[in-house]
């Protein structure tokens, strides 16, 4: 049946795909893109955005965000991704242990919550700590559509290698996903209890005691236990050159290993601890000042072997960092100093001003390695991610003539801080439409909490690769 007219069309955008991008418009009805191509080509529509002189992207997807756990709830980490041009969001979830929560009734907890507060839609990882109990309910939470799990090798809630493989057996059986914090948790705590030890306590301290080849180490060790169970692995916040080179090598021999990087791995390095101290300890550490690290993130997206940007927005309480000033791995109280960082609400301005607009990286770059790749990893692919017939309507509207500074103070995070405060960007969202209905237009919000609904995901699919370039 011919549809003789739609809800929206967008028009005289240059719209991104995965390899290209060119001047076209776009028709959708009720909540899905239905038509690509000259306006003359489609039906006619109740209303028209003109979209002249800016890019037209697929929604974009932050694929590694935490909310609740350090600070920001789903109502202020939703509307933070919607003001910051985020279509959809899939932050980690976590069970309760002490009270042998189990997978399925921590997702319907998560569900319930998020459904009343999210604006922007979302998916979930869950984190699995070192619970033996909690590897039976894996294949039901999976056919709930949650298909990602995260382990630690790393800090105190770190998990043993025999406990890694036993839950890839288990994903892998199921059609999921695991995915690795991967740095050699021994080894630096060694390293962190001898630099108090010797009274090395100061943030610029902190670098050395979580050194390149601890991460490339332990992903070595994630990559042969994906190996030996035959399970798709995901190396989260990719910071080394080491642990790129031995991903490649894997990839190269057509293992199922796929990575992220995020913007201060590419943007930022360990001389920010001098000014921001315990602002900027994240996990792994800001890399050394000679560029080797930073330029080897950049080089892996624009060859492919980086799939993915995400922010690890993980805005611990101001009050909370403040303590490392003099100590940055305790308190006075013997706590650990909190990891992470606000980045949320930057990761879209960084992403296309220093990839985009800097280094000269096609916009349809940009559209793989924050919306279709993340999408296909995570198993929202072709739902999500795409602009394509059939395909929800999310889409970012990106003006590339504005220039704003970068602020705190502007920002929706309870936090109070940025590491990138008065950075310049060149672009700015100007407009996102979530499942056909505008979210953000020129700075302000058209939906309301519960806007965002719970996608459910499926198995993953191949990242696109090669050069972006």
């Amino acid at each position: 049946m011919t549809i003789q007219i739609v809800d929206t069309i967008i028009h005289d955008g240059i719209v991104a795909f995965s390899s290209n991008s060119y001047k076209t418009d776009i028709a959708i009805k009720d909540d899905k893109i239905v038509a690509i191509g000259d306006q003359s080509t489609l039906p006619d529509a109740d209303k028209y955005i003109d979209a002249s002189d800016k890019y037209v992207l697929p929604g974009p997807i932050d694929c590694h965000v935490h909310v609740r756990e350090t600070g920001d709830d789903w109502a202020v980490t939703t509307k933070a991704a919607a003001l910051a041009g985020l279509t959809t969001i899939i932050p980690f979830g976590a069970y309760n242990a002490s009270e042998k929560e189990t997978l399925p009734q921590a997702i319907s907890r998560w569900k319930k919550e998020a459904q009343k507060e999210a604006v922007v839609d979302y998916s979930f990882h869950y984190i699995l700590s070192n619970t033996p109990y909690i590897i039976d309910s894996l294949p039901e939470a999976i056919n709930m559509g949650v298909t990602s799990y995260k382990m630690f090798m790393t800090y105190d809630h770190r998990v043993s290698d025999s406990f890694i493989a036993k839950v890839m057996e288990i994903v892998s059986a199921n059609g999921g996903i695991v995915q690795l914090h991967a740095e050699n948790g021994d080894v630096i705590e060694h390293l962190m209890n001898k630099a108090m030890m010797e009274g090395r306590t100061k943030p610029n301290d902190f670098p050395d005691t979580c050194p390149p080849w601890a991460e490339a180490e332990a992903i070595n060790r994630g990559i042969l236990l994906g190996a030996m169970t035959d399970c798709p692995l995901y190396i989260v916040h990719l910071s080394t050159k080491l642990g790129l080179n031995r991903i490649k090598q894997a990839q190269q021999q057509g293992q199922r290993v796929w990575t992220e990087t995020c913007p201060q791995y590419l943007l930022l390095d360990e001389t920010a601890m001098e000014h921001l101290g315990p602002f900027a300890k994240i996990g792994p550490p800001l890399r050394s000042a000679d560029g080797v690290n930073q330029d080897a993130m950049w080089q892996g997206l624009v060859n492919g072997y980086i799939s993915t940007v995400g922010s690890d927005h993980s805005p611990a309480p101001t009050a909370m960092k403040e303590l490392g000033w003099d100590n940055i791995f305790r308190s006075p109280k013997g706590d650990p100093i909190p990891f992470g960082a606000p980045s949320i609400e930057t990761i879209v301005p960084l992403v296309y001003s220093e990839g985009v607009v800097k280094r000269n990286l096609p916009i349809w770059w940009m559209a793989r390695v924050m919306a279709e790749n993340p999408a296909r990893i995570f198993g929202l692919y072709p739902k999500k991610g795409v602009i394509q017939p059939g395909s929800d309507a999310d889409l970012l509207i990106i003006d590339p003539d504005a220039e704003i500074n970068i602020q705190a103070q502007n920002h929706q995070s309870t936090t109070g801080y940025t590491p990138y405060e008065k950075w310049k960007v060149n672009g700015k969202p100007w407009m996102t439409i979530l499942r056909g209905k505008v979210l953000l237009n020129n700075g302000k919000l058209e939906q309301q909490p519960g806007a965002g609904r719970f996608i459910s995901a499926g198995n993953p699919a191949p990242p696109i690769s090669g050069k972006g370039k």
